[in-house]
């Protein structure tokens, strides 16, 4: 069984930050892949930043120069960092695990990020 368990959301103005942390724990083998998806209302989920065990990066458009994506291997967690937020980048976030051995992938239950504008 796999957890992910988002932490770290909440409500604030634009123009400020927010810190989102997903922790991983169970049965899944040293993570690949360990993204951060998000979804608006009447929105479809998309892929926000992506980051792999060698720590390459990567974001959408829209975030760039904004969000940063960090993680810890060793202790099976990956970061957000969101600055200079905008009514645009409210939604549900979700994390995403990528097992490196199954290639199974898994989701946390999401977490609620709220920018006023």
């Amino acid at each position: 069984q796999v957890q992910l368990v988002e932490s770290g959301g909440g409500s604030v103005e634009a123009g400020g930050s927010l810190r989102l942390s997903c922790v991983g724990s169970g049965n899944f083998f040293r993570p690949n892949a360990m993204d951060w998806y998000r979804q608006a209302p009447g929105k479809e989920r998309e892929l926000v930043a992506t980051s792999t065990r060698d720590h390459t990066t990567s974001y959408v458009d829209s975030v760039k120069g904004r969000f940063t994506i960090s993680r810890e291997n060793a202790a099976n967690t990956v970061y957000l960092q969101m600055d200079k937020l905008k009514a645009d980048d409210s939604g549900v976030y979700y994390c995403q695990l990528e097992d490196r051995f199954t290639h199974n992938r898994y989701w946390g239950q999401g977490i609620q990020v709220t920018v006023s504008s």
